[in-house]
């Protein structure tokens, strides 16, 4: 949406505006004169993401959606290993820069043919699928009863209509704190000083300038929560809703901000507000020059591809009175990200970050149970110096670092805050009994590293209004619970306090 004046008043309602909007023009959406083919993505919690896909079938038709096919092509380091193991098996050497050029002509090659995450193809009702393409299961999953479209997706983008609707976590995340609370996430205000703070301090938290997770706060927010996101918080300190939007589309772009906009905002040469952030930025900048709306459309689709500048886009934009910077920073770009979507996606992580500050147990709970990846209760609820220890273990090992290991130092920082935060975790317990008073989380069995969802599961129907003598009854009870799953436990406190067996000694406590 545009802008509204001050004392503008909904035509619809008759409301009058208190706040901004987010200057959105609708033809970004698609064009002017309706001549570009929309950009619609719809995210949904991953739990319901196939039930809206079956949904678009119901809307329009088996015949009339298909999902977007997609072709896999060798990656450059796959390339360079077939060349490796090419000259290895021949006994062959050849130099680094040799090895490098032959893999060159192995990278691109057609590999395999998938499917979008997302991607639905949705064919006019007057037309069928094989008037644009052919049609295939994907060779990754032949059996399917899913059906893709043979030709990779971008070369039918500007004539088939395509419906991006993905998974993401962060709808699940705020649906259950809004269970575990009561509060409507809807009702959250996009301007709390206190959730905006920590974009740039850490104090609303309880601690400052950590040595680990250092000045902000914005550890675990989606968008915000990387290191790399972290450290355009730190250079840029935005005080603003609009400048976070425009740090998201820095983020999401490619050559917009390490490079470019980074280097003019460090320089002095441009404010964080002025430098590009997302596609709109430039056809809403161009207009205010007083440039054509056309014109100014097309620049911005032109240079948001990666294509640079059209032809006398340059003369055009200084006569127009736009700087020599801005217009280097366009013919940069490679990719810029819409504003609608960065803005959807900062709305969803200021109101994650609102729980985080005033609800922070719900907060925690929720990104433990959905975001948190390789989380071991072994190591993560058992203090902060068992924590502290592990994270020092992983760095040390720097890249020789598995993926689960980066992935269990990306949770570590999370439980690191947690801890220093003055909470804890309370010992897992086989009833789940536990104190509200205490500023303590629960983990689930989930949580145990080997002991697998089925045990689980089992767990918790077998226990439903039982009390168990020993570990030998519980064992007896639980036919899916091995005695691997039973060290499990007993090493994460779970059966504490229960003896192993139900029998009894005539001369206990003599």
């Amino acid at each position: 949406m545009r802008r509204p004046r001050p004392d503008a008043v909904c035509p619809v309602c008759g409301t009058k505006y208190e706040k901004d909007g987010f200057n959105i023009p609708f033809e970004t959406f698609l064009g002017f004169g309706g001549d570009k083919v929309p950009d619609i993505d719809l995210n949904f919690s991953g739990e319901y993401q196939s039930s809206a896909h079956r949904h678009t079938f119901e809307l329009f038709g088996d015949s009339h959606v298909f999902r977007a096919g997609t072709i896999g092509t060798v990656a450059e380091k796959t390339a360079f290993g077939y060349v490796k193991k090419y000259m290895e098996e021949r006994g062959k050497t050849a130099t680094r820069a040799e090895m490098l050029r032959l893999a060159k002509g192995c990278t691109g090659v057609k590999r395999t043919t998938g499917q979008h995450p997302g991607g639905m193809v949705v064919i006019p009702q007057d037309k069928e699928i094989y008037d644009f393409c052919p049609v295939q299961h994907p060779a990754d999953d032949t059996d399917t009863d899913i059906i893709t479209t043979h030709f990779e997706y971008h070369s039918m983008e500007s004539n088939l209509l395509k419906l991006d609707m993905l998974g993401h976590d962060d709808p699940s995340m705020i649906r259950m704190m809004e269970d575990l609370t009561g509060v409507d996430a809807k009702t959250i205000p996009l301007d709390d000083p206190d959730t905006r703070s920590i974009f740039i301090s850490s104090k609303v938290l309880g601690y400052e300038n950590d040595k680990i997770l250092g000045p902000t706060g914005a550890t675990a927010i989606p968008e915000f929560g990387t290191s790399f996101v972290r450290g355009m918080l730190e250079e840029t300190k935005p005080a603003e809703f609009d400048i976070l939007v425009r740090l998201s589309g820095f983020s999401h772009g490619t050559d917009v901000w390490l490079g470019n906009a980074r280097d003019l905002i460090l320089s002095g040469t441009a404010t964080v507000g002025q430098a590009i952030g997302c596609r709109d930025d430039i056809m809403i900048y161009l207009i205010s020059k007083g440039m054509n709306e056309k014109r100014a459309f097309k620049i911005m689709e032109a240079v948001r591809k990666g294509r640079g500048l059209p032809d006398g886009a340059e003369d055009e934009m200084r006569e127009h009175g736009v700087p020599e910077w801005y217009i280097g920073s366009c013919k940069k770009i490679a990719y810029l990200f819409p504003k609608a979507h960065a803005v959807a996606y900062v709305m969803m992580a200021f109101r994650i970050a609102w729980f985080k500050v005033h609800r922070p147990l719900a907060f925690y709970a929720a990104y433990f149970s959905i975001r948190a990846k390789a989380f071991d209760a072994t190591v993560m609820c058992r203090g902060l110096e068992r924590a502290k220890a592990k994270m020092d273990e992983i760095r040390a090992k720097d890249k020789e670092a598995t993926a689960v290991e980066q992935d269990m130092l990306t949770t570590l920082e999370v439980v690191y805050e947690f801890y220093i935060r003055g909470f804890t975790f309370e010992q897992m317990d086989l009833y789940f009994r536990v104190d509200e008073e205490k500023k303590a989380l629960l983990p689930p069995f989930m949580a145990i590293p080997g002991l697998g969802e089925t045990a689980a599961v089992s767990i918790v129907e077998q226990r439903k209004g039982k009390e168990y003598l020993s570990v030998e009854e519980f064992s007896a009870d639980c036919p899916k619970v091995t005695k691997a799953h039973i060290e499990l436990l007993k090493n994460c406190g779970a059966l504490a306090g229960m003896p192993d067996t139900s029998q009894m000694t005539l001369f206990d406590g003599f």
